[in-house]
């Protein structure tokens, strides 16, 4: 008996939200391989190509972006979502220019991946979604900090800041999209 359901390959180096998104996913009726390394997801992916891919963008091996493009070359029918907790415009458009169908911030719902994955499978082009300026404020802050390896003196000087200014930016809550 052959399993007809969707494959779907879940890359994400997150174990309790590997484990969290795996379950959701077959809740849902896909066959989910499940990988946290760019190592893991590309020897799964070269044993059976997946209909659907979702991939962490930051991997303790690698970047998610090298996932996509082994993806789409061994397969240039899989529908690919980049999932990260830390996007940019430029990595968003680099994530599309590489074959990935939708970009979805950190924290996403199993639902949100979803609807991203199936976004214009019908041929429709997807809706034009664009993040918040102060979404874009807190991921630009972020991508500085890490940058700065945490320090928050230097992160403030390079983004010509107060150091306090950015300290009350920091106690802030993610914003959503």
């Amino acid at each position: 008996m052959t399993d007809e359901r969707p494959t779907l390959l879940l890359v994400e180096d997150d174990d309790p939200l590997r484990e969290r998104l795996t379950r959701a996913f077959e809740r849902r009726g896909y066959a989910v391989t499940a990988a946290g390394t760019v190592e893991d997801a590309l020897t799964a992916a070269r044993l059976d190509p997946p209909e659907l891919a979702v991939v962490d963008l930051k991997l303790p091996d690698g970047s998610g972006l090298d996932v996509v493009r082994e993806l789409r070359a061994l397969d240039g029918g899989t529908r690919v979502v980049v999932l990260t907790g830390y996007g940019s415009i430029a990595t968003a458009v680099e994530a599309v220019r590489l074959g990935a169908v939708d970009f979805v911030p950190k924290p996403a719902t199993p639902d949100a991946v979803l609807a991203a994955l199936t976004r214009g499978a019908d041929g429709e082009a997807p809706p034009l979604t664009v993040p918040s300026l102060a979404r874009v404020e807190w991921e630009h802050i972020q991508r500085v900090m890490e940058h700065c390896e945490g320090n928050v003196t230097h992160a403030a000087q390079l983004l010509g800041i107060h150091r306090r200014s950015l300290q009350r930016k920091l106690s802030k809550n993610p914003v959503r999209r």
